[in-house]
């Protein structure tokens, strides 16, 4: 029997329609909850788990990453973005059980697959969870424990400097940190960094106690420290002097004027209110600059020891995020809140000593040297600062107030 080309064409429509219907039935939602998710409550990884952490701290620390104490403000405070209405439909996720499946996604590295496996939650809503708990964290703390410095806070922060650390008139050790990322779609090499991976960049300014004082969170890793720095709102706000930093005075001990300043390695550029190193040609075969070097250095890698500890609190920084970007500046953002409010409890056993005894030299890229020569005024203040620790004054100050 043959067939004409419209019967033809008319079977394969019907045909195609068939497949169609029979594809759209196999593929249709079963349910609106799926039967492994639906025993959370009896069976999930929060309810088997918790109430038996809560009656045992260390547990409750190597579980969480925190102290139970710290856990519990954590969750008062974030609680009223975190609440849902009860439905007819389901019972919504209770705000601690929220909280406790985005830190231990943020302590363990875990994939949303994973997490939602042994919390018996759905992908999407672990996702979202973790997203919506970040922000939430970074609304309600941000501005209680990464405030805006005043002169008060400037002072304090360079006495801390000058007692724990040995390098007078500090205010903060500068440095940024790359965290690797799955390479978003369409972003060419935007986000690619001279370590050949791609990356988001930390950039940080951090006090003489481990905590940041200012953070920048968000930069195409391609970007060098230097460049991030003079386009950030830090590096704006130091240039044109609105960041309350006060005005310098004498050095201890000595009636040598010099100014407040931050420390970075050579990534960044020298000013009078940056010092960094001078370079290792210069410094050979003098005393005086190899001594500021080390020096600057000692107070310079506090914030390479602060981005250790966060590393090692939150080890979703030791893979690849898979994440959009808008989302690992949050989680990255909340992390560094979360850091600082742990810091202030007193809550980080364990993690400084480790990290200090771990440090390693800052290896720079070549290419990352912030090129531009700078004002003889900022020349001026890094002598000035390496005859004082070369004198009799600097090192009675160094002998008096830091003990190596």
């Amino acid at each position: 029997m043959q067939f004409s080309q419209f019967e033809l064409a008319a079977i394969a429509i019907a045909i195609d329609d068939e497949v169609l219907e029979k594809r759209s039935e196999t593929t249709k939602r079963r349910w609106g909850v799926h039967p492994t998710w639906r025993k959370r409550e009896a069976e999930g990884e929060f309810a088997l788990l918790y109430k038996e952490l809560i009656d045992d701290e260390s547990k409750f620390y190597g579980y969480f990453r925190m102290s139970k104490e710290c856990f519990t403000f954590l969750l008062e405070k974030v609680k009223p973005d975190l609440t849902k209405k009860i439905t007819r439909f389901q019972k919504p996720i209770s705000p601690i059980e929220q909280l406790a499946v985005c830190i231990r996604f943020l302590a363990t590295g875990d994939s949303f697959k994973t997490i939602s496996y042994s919390f018996r939650l759905g992908h999407s809503t672990v996702t979202e969870i973790v997203h919506s708990t970040c922000r939430s964290i970074v609304k309600r703390f941000k501005k209680d424990v990464i405030p805006e410095p005043t002169e008060e806070m400037w002072r304090k922060i360079a006495e801390d400097f000058e007692k724990l650390r040995g390098f007078p008139h500090c205010i903060g050790a500068l440095d940024g940190k790359h965290f690797v990322i799955e390479a978003p779609a369409n972003s060419g090499s935007i986000y690619f960094n001279y370590k050949h991976t791609f990356s988001i960049v930390l950039l940080a300014l951090v006090d003489a106690c481990y905590k940041f004082i200012a953070v920048d969170v968000g930069a195409y890793g391609r970007n060098s420290d230097g460049g991030i720095f003079a386009q950030c709102n830090l590096g704006k706000r130091l240039e044109n002097g609105t960041l309350h930093v006060p005005i310098g005075k004498n050095l201890p001990g000595s009636s040598t004027f010099a100014p407040y300043v931050i420390v970075g390695d050579e990534a960044f550029p020298l000013k009078t209110y940056l010092m960094r190193p001078y370079p290792g040609h210069q410094a050979t075969g003098d005393a005086n600059k190899t001594n500021f070097n080390h020096r600057l250095s000692l107070a310079r890698r506090l914030v390479e020891n602060a981005f250790g500890i966060l590393t090692q609190r939150f080890r979703i920084f030791q893979r690849r995020m898979k994440l959009a970007p808008e989302n690992v500046d949050y989680i990255i953002l909340s992390t560094c809140v979360l850091h600082n409010f742990l810091c202030e409890q007193k809550d980080y056993t364990g993690l400084i000593s480790h990290s200090a005894q771990n440090a390693q030299p800052h290896l720079l890229n070549p290419l990352s040297v912030q090129p531009g020569r700078p004002a003889n005024d900022a020349f001026a203040v890094r002598e000035t600062f390496k005859e004082y620790l070369a004198s009799t004054a600097g090192r009675n100050f160094i002998g008096q107030q830091y003990q190596e």
